[in-house]
């Protein structure tokens, strides 16, 4: 095949194009440039998409003996990445901005790109496995469950799962990649991961939401609607935090409170005990299906609402207005915003957003 492979400056893709290169594929490099003045250093596993990044797979790409490109897709990761997870924030819902990067970068535009220049498939560093079966491919889950990255592929759909490429999903940890790394001679074997927001290095995410969207007084209640503090901005908070609130009034019981709900309308955050933090519900009207479609309207799955959360056995309904989700244990800490990927045992069925949650302990309960 002519792979398109994606070379973010790290040791997964580098390992990824060498693979594909070794497998007997016409590979070129690219590195996508999502901003316009990166940064010209990373700081440990801060950020990424800096300069020396981009030498990084550079110098990959030339050990490999493959060409190489560098593709300034910074206005639409500006348009479709940042700006998106600005508005929610405003919006009181909780983004992950890596599920919209693949979603409108990585398999959306790269990938559209990739075929309107004659590749068969782009080929990244992500830890996950396609299945190919009578009804079509299937996207499952990684070999190594502590590297799997299939959640934030959840909104990969079928079209764009038959033009994907993931060299890595069968390798048993991530030890054996660097091994591998460091036995082709690449650069990057050691070269640590990336964890942060990589257009927030500094992982500062309230500094950066106040310096984008100004700050606003307002307060802070608790669940019957008492006033127990007063916060400066309400797209600081996400669900589930518990520090920062300095909130002027103690619970009757002394214990610790955490955002339940963000109102932006009336820029309000309803603080409540962690027990008022379970969710029996989760509904989401913006949703799509990583392969195949489910036949029934009803049916049994494991849901996940976190990268690195663990599955929980779950009932979900397609209805007409989305999915609906009842799982058989409350979740905690869902918090609108948040990406809900439905597994059938390794297999991902597909994913929404969860635009409504029910909490599982009434008010005044």
């Amino acid at each position: 095949m002519r792979i398109l492979a994606a070379m973010s400056g790290g040791v997964d893709s580098a390992v990824a194009a060498a693979r594909a290169v070794e497998a007997g594929h016409d590979v070129v490099g690219v590195h996508l440039a999502l901003s316009r003045a990166g940064g010209t250093l990373r700081t440990g596993s801060r950020g990424c998409c800096t300069i020396e990044d981009a030498l990084d797979a550079r110098r990959a790409a030339d050990l490999l003996g493959i060409p190489f490109y560098v593709w300034d897709f910074s206005e639409r990761f500006r348009d479709d990445v940042i700006a998106d997870f600005v508005s929610e924030y405003q919006a009181g819902r909780t983004p992950n901005p890596c599920m919209r990067c693949n979603e409108k970068i990585k398999f959306a535009a790269l990938l559209e790109r990739a075929i309107e220049l004659g590749f068969d498939a782009v080929c990244t560093g992500h830890y996950a496995t396609l299945v190919s079966t009578e009804s079509g491919l299937e996207l499952h889950r990684a070999a190594d469950n502590a590297k799997d990255q299939s959640y934030v592929l959840g909104v990969l759909t079928a079209e764009q799962l038959a033009h994907t490429y993931f060299p890595l999903g069968t390798t048993p940890s991530k030890a054996v990649v660097r091994a591998e790394a460091e036995a082709r001679g690449l650069s990057v074997a050691q070269k640590p991961d990336s964890h942060d927001i990589c257009f927030i290095p500094d992982g500062d995410t309230r500094g950066w939401l106040a310096e984008k969207v100004g700050t606003a007084t307002g307060e802070i209640v608790d669940r019957t609607g008492a006033v127990v503090g007063s916060h400066e901005g309400a797209h600081a908070f996400t669900v589930g935090q518990r520090r920062g609130l300095k909130l002027g009034v103690p619970a009757p019981d002394g214990k610790p409170r955490f955002v339940l709900e963000v109102r932006p309308v009336s820029n309000t955050v309803v603080v409540g005990p962690k027990e008022a933090l379970a969710t029996r519900e989760i509904a989401g009207a913006r949703f799509s299906w990583a392969g195949a479609a489910p036949t029934e309207s009803e049916f049994r799955c494991d849901v996940q609402i976190r990268a690195h959360a663990e599955p929980v056995a779950a009932h979900a309904f397609v209805e007409s207005d989305g999915v609906r989700v009842v799982p058989d244990e409350p979740l905690d800490g869902v918090a609108p915003g948040q990406t809900a990927v439905l597994y059938i045992g390794t297999r991902v069925l597909g994913q929404f957003t969860i635009d409504r949650t029910i909490s599982a302990v009434p008010v005044g309960a």
